[in-house]
């Protein structure tokens, strides 16, 4: 199966490219987490994402484009997504916006809504891979639906590699949590996901966000489920030592030697980049759970919360 796992190049990215346009599934590296791509055009294509992922059909995806210029003849833009666009694509930021009328994109993959999660990441095997398709890529983390997200190739070829076509093997992600969701189709802007940037960092661009909660029935992005991101055994966050039988996952300097920890010197840019493959690797069978030490819920410490209250939710 290893045979599906190819070094970004010139050369594999065209193929995989190739591959996507017939109908099949490719994964690929961004900034955030490795994407599980689809034609987004192909209800076909989008459909087979749903399988592969398990994932409900009525939790939509998330559309990548090579930059600006082609979201805008998938969505209507207005001022704040302009706004938006203009000082955070490519990036970790994906806009919700309503769909154009003769927008190419698949019903399935806008879960039948009117409107569309749309984004343009900030990673040069994506932004090459997403110029060569030549068409929209709907692109959801590429894990099992409600799992550990992949921020390295190996972890897609893991969890996920019958499903595939290829793997583009483009590195560590740098970001290593999933983009920030901003819904910004209506009159009052909406965080509808914490994720790679701050909600700080866009309020001091277009004002103030509503902030919207769960939404286990009709969610109108990714991530807003009330139980996501979660591993084989149980998650327990805030804690101080680890139960018998847990793995303790640390944070900071005061953490025990012995156990891994998301960043020894505290820094929470460090902590989102390894948050997903360190709760990989203690995602062990013989541990009864993971005890997460307490992260500080400020700049991207609240999506690192965000994601460990999802994982260790129970509902």
């Amino acid at each position: 199966m290893s045979d599906i796992l190819h070094p970004a190049n010139e050369q594999s990215i065209a193929a995989a490219a190739t591959a996507l346009n017939e109908g099949g599934l490719v994964a690929f590296p961004t900034e955030t987490v490795y994407g599980l791509g689809a034609d987004a055009t192909s209800d076909g294509a989008v459909a087979a994402v749903f399988a592969a992922k398990g994932r409900p059909r009525f939790n939509p995806l998330i559309i990548h484009f090579a930059d600006a210029d082609a979201a805008r003849r998938a969505v209507i833009f207005n001022d704040h997504a302009d706004t938006l666009a203009k000082a955070l694509w490519p990036g970790a930021l994906t806009l919700v916006l309503p769909r154009t009328k003769d927008c190419p994109v698949s019903l399935l993959a806008s879960a039948g809504l009117d409107t569309l999660a749309v984004r343009v990441p900030d990673h040069p095997v994506a932004h090459e891979f997403l110029k060569a398709c030549g068409s929209p890529v709907a692109a959801p983390s590429a894990n099992p639906s409600g799992r550990v997200s992949p921020t390295t190739a190996n972890h897609v070829l893991e969890s996920l590699g019958e499903a595939v076509i290829m793997i583009l093997d483009g590195g560590p992600c740098a970001v290593g949590l999933e983009s920030t969701v901003v819904d910004v189709s209506g009159e009052a802007p909406a965080l509808l996901r914490t994720g790679g940037i701050t909600q700080d960092a866009i309020e001091a661009l277009i004002g103030p966000l509503l902030v919207a909660g769960c939404d286990d029935a009709a969610p109108k992005s990714p991530g807003m489920m009330s139980r996501h991101y979660a591993p084989s055994i149980p998650i327990r966050i805030n804690a101080e030592t680890a139960n018998p039988g847990e793995a303790l996952l640390g944070f900071g300097p005061n953490a025990p030697r012995r156990s891994p920890n998301l960043s020894r010197s505290g820094d929470l840019n460090e902590a989102a980049a390894n948050l997903f493959a360190m709760i990989r690797m203690l995602d062990q069978p013989g541990m009864s759970g993971i005890a997460v030490m307490k992260i500080p819920d400020t700049g991207l410490g609240i999506a690192i919360n965000d994601r460990l209250r999802r994982a260790a939710s129970k509902s």
